[in-house]
């Protein structure tokens, strides 16, 4: 069955793209790439890291090239990080390069899926709800602006939206 050539996932941290994204690449028979994983891999430490030594503008710069050159791969799937969005450039490239899935979720259940981790170094403070729902106001219309489709993450098991996601991507017009 062929299928549109590159799937984008987007959307906030918490609502699932990493692991929606290996259960997609896995029904689909496709290479799965994590913004994030990848990042840490070339760079040889984490997200925090990345971020204590060259602060966000540094890590969104990186994010960018990387961003650059997965997206010119083709038949992969792809799950960006949550901030990807917020440059005008990635947000050409991966609606340029591919279908872009927007994975919405509560803010509720953000914060339930976000709880304790402490490789989101943007949830540090001392209100993950604040900033989470700042960033949500921000980031939203971004995600909506780009995205071929929007599919509600909250309370669903992550093979059950992989499943909607492929449904989705075998409706739409062959490339």
């Amino acid at each position: 069955m062929a299928y549109p050539m590159n799937i984008f996932l987007v959307g906030p941290m918490g609502a699932g793209k990493s692991t929606i994204g290996r259960h997609l690449a896995k029904r689909l028979k496709r290479d799965f790439y994590d913004c994030d994983i990848e990042l840490t891999g070339r760079c040889g430490v984490d997200v925090p890291t990345i971020f204590d030594f060259e602060g966000e503008s540094g890590f969104r710069q990186r994010e960018t090239q990387l961003l650059d050159e997965l997206t010119q791969l083709d038949n992969i799937v792809m799950a960006t990080g949550g901030g990807a969005v917020l440059a005008q450039d990635n947000r050409q490239m991966l609606s340029s390069r591919g279908m872009v899935i927007y994975l919405r979720v509560t803010l509720d259940q953000q914060l339930k899926r976000t709880a304790g981790d402490r490789n989101r170094p943007l949830l540090q403070g001392d209100d993950p709800r604040k900033t989470l729902a700042a960033m949500r106001e921000q980031r939203e219309p971004l995600y909506t602006e780009i995205a071929d489709h929007v599919i509600d993450t909250s309370d669903k098991p992550p093979q059950h939206v992989a499943r909607a996601v492929a449904r989705l991507i075998d409706k739409e017009p062959r490339t």
